[in-house]
């Protein structure tokens, strides 16, 4: 596009809107039904990362006992090797 001078900012501002229409349409038609949103080009934001993760409490209760296990297996591995020296 080749432009008069001097041009106003209203001028402007709508051929930049038009041109963001043009391409928004464009866009459309190529990428299928999906649009430029707020998310980014198109892309649909990722619903596992927006979830917080629930544990039962009895699923807590294992993992802290199978934890509690290994502690007590490191300490009497670390005091066997200890008490040798």
């Amino acid at each position: 596009m080749i432009y008069s001078l001097p041009m106003s900012i209203e001028t402007i501002i709508a051929e930049i809107d038009a041109e963001i229409a043009r391409l928004t349409q464009v866009r459309s038609l190529l990428g299928g039904s999906r649009t430029i949103g707020a998310s980014g080009a198109g892309r649909k934001p990722n619903k596992a990362s927006n979830k917080k993760r629930v544990l039962s409490a009895e699923a807590r209760k294992r993992i802290a006992d199978a934890q509690r296990k290994r502690w007590a297996a490191q300490k009497a591995k670390s005091k066997k090797g200890s008490s040798g020296a």
